[in-house]
């Protein structure tokens, strides 16, 4: 799958599957997207191994969500940020952080993501969606 097929059904998000804190922002955002525009993939699949390697990035070497959109790959702060665009209630006027400096940004979220574990938990095995979600997971 091409970087551009990955984002021709709607958004795509990778993100860590064995992280509490990262399982825990997936179901934020599934609370949050009536639409169901998001489709989600663990950064330990075989799909978001093979699409991070269309782009030059290794899951391993992220500390980040990745969003794949528009046919771009946002990290970090950016990908935050754009997901928090498209979610419904007041999350879209968090995009107006992306008017910060990105090297600001990405500190906080590198400062986050690099306690995630510690602070929020590790599972020893991915997030596994429910039958009437699983339709919005790739594998």
């Amino acid at each position: 799958m091409q970087l551009q097929d990955a984002s021709a059904d709607g958004p795509l998000i990778l993100f860590d599957g064995v992280c509490h804190l990262c399982q825990g922002f997936v179901q934020f955002i599934l609370a949050r997207d009536p639409k169901a525009q998001f489709r989600f993939a663990s950064l330990q699949s075989p799909i978001a191994r093979h699409l991070l390697a269309a782009c030059g990035a290794e899951a391993q070497d992220l500390n980040s969500v990745v969003l794949m959109a528009e046919g771009r790959a946002y990290t970090k702060s950016d990908a935050a940020l754009r997901i928090a665009a498209r979610l419904s209630g007041p999350w879209p006027v968090l995009k107006a952080f992306l008017l910060v400096p990105r090297p600001i940004r990405d500190w906080v979220y590198d400062r986050v993501a690099g306690n995630r574990y510690r602070w929020f938990g590790k599972s020893s095995a991915c997030l596994i969606p429910t039958p009437e979600l699983r339709h919005r997971f790739l594998s």
